[in-house]
């Protein structure tokens, strides 16, 4: 049974279109490393999926439980600050920083 943050890291390498290969040798890893990781054969190592993720272009961040509604609410958002009363001037929003649009 894979775990949502495995299925995240298989969607996507295949999204950038390498083979388990391909992002074992960028990670410094064995094939069979990134394979049994995949599939939850194993329980990686957080430096395991940490260097799959670097490759991948993410990045692995522990968000302290209680805050996870929070930051749950603020990506769906797109980013924008919640609570802001209407007509209130905001900042632009990450999301939209990130992308390179502006508002």
């Amino acid at each position: 049974m894979t775990t949502p943050l495995m299925a995240t890291l298989v969607a996507a390498r295949k999204a950038q279109q390498l083979t388990q290969a391909q992002l074992a040798e960028q990670a410094g890893l064995s094939r069979m490393a990134v394979q049994r990781t995949e599939t939850g054969d194993v329980d990686p190592r957080y430096s395991t999926v940490a260097e799959m993720a670097r490759v991948l272009g993410m990045q692995l961040v522990a968000v302290p439980a209680d805050l996870l509604p929070a930051l749950q609410a603020f990506i769906q958002a797109g980013g924008k600050f919640l609570g802001q009363p209407t007509g209130a001037e905001a900042p632009p929003s990450v999301v939209d920083s990130l992308a390179g649009r502006q508002p």
